[in-house]
């Protein structure tokens, strides 16, 4: 089986060396930062651990370079210029907004590029190693190393398809929005619950449910028809009162709600819940400026609750 090299034991590389390991893979070695980073790596993956990234290229056919995306092309042009790659050798890197590009310098010493980025969150390196099987990964790089990350996707039982350089961007904006983004929009419906009067430690218990519920009809249902609410049923009444609400209670938060809310009409339009006159006047609503609201609601305060 193959010898990989490991340049950067963070969640991710540390995780890759396991996994490849437990499925007959020799883990050359690994270097980090710190050396101390690099010994615990190597106490786990059972491999010897270098102050030098360029021994650990040396010893490897197949060289991960899972620093800091920041880090990628100062180590490779290091290692490169300590004559650490050669020809035979595919070194990867796995950044999702960097292209393959910035392993020039490996490509110059003879060496095969790819990028391979996972679709998965790898808070540490137990993490990745229960989240990165089965994810769905992207390849991009020479035409010759496509093969080899076939195979490391199909070794790890995942899917992978096909991307362009010019489509990185765009493909990691994807994913930042579903990562990401996603805590800070669970963030604000936590911070607009306690401005509701929830008590801080009570918000993470009483919204999971609903959070959950809410994926588990986009895995059943898919993207729009997962979509309910006010704004799916086309309830100006009830979109108003939230953002007089806001007003009163949570200004600071009420140009994400109305950005977001604006996003949701389109989706609504597309599931096909709401007509073309309730999509204009729920635009027009969450498109005011902060208070002035054209809409009253009958029979409402913003601090009443409603059952």
């Amino acid at each position: 089986m193959m010898r990989v090299g490991i340049i950067g034991a963070g969640a991710v590389g540390t995780g890759m060396g396991l996994l490849l390991s437990r499925r007959g893979y020799t883990i050359a070695g690994v270097s980090s930062r710190t050396m101390a980073s690099a010994e615990r790596a190597a106490a786990r993956l059972n491999c010897p651990a270098f102050a030098d990234p360029e021994t650990v290229a040396r010893r490897s056919e197949i060289v991960f370079i899972t620093t800091t995306d920041r880090a990628i092309g100062p180590v490779a042009a290091a290692i490169a210029g300590r004559g650490g790659f050669r020809p035979g050798q595919t070194v990867i890197h796995m950044s999702g907004s960097l292209t393959s590009a910035v392993l020039d310098p490996a490509r110059q010493a003879g060496a095969l590029a790819l990028a391979l980025h996972p679709l998965q969150s790898c808070a540490d390196a137990d993490r990745a190693v229960a989240n990165l099987p089965g994810s769905v990964f992207s390849l991009e790089g020479d035409r010759e190393a496509l093969p080899l990350g076939e195979r490391l996707v199909n070794d790890l039982e995942g899917e992978y398809f096909i991307i362009s350089p010019e489509a990185k961007p765009l493909y990691h904006a994807a994913a930042c929005v579903a990562s990401n983004y996603l805590v800070s929009i669970v963030d604000l419906s936590y911070r607009l619950m306690q401005a509701a009067g929830m008590a801080p430690d009570m918000v993470a218990r009483a919204l999971a449910p609903l959070i959950e519920g809410t994926w588990g009809n986009i895995k059943e249902k898919g993207v729009p028809q997962a979509l309910t609410g006010p704004i799916a049923r086309g309830d100006v009444a009830t979109i108003a009162s939230h953002l007089q609400a806001m007003a009163a209670r949570a200004p600071e938060l009420e140009e994400i709600y109305r950005a977001v809310g604006r996003y949701t009409i389109g989706v609504a339009g597309r599931k096909g819940s709401l007509n073309a006159r309730r999509a204009a006047l729920l635009g027009q609503l969450l498109a005011n400026s902060r208070g002035k609201s054209p809409f009253r609601v009958p029979g409402r305060s913003p601090n009443k609750k409603r059952s």
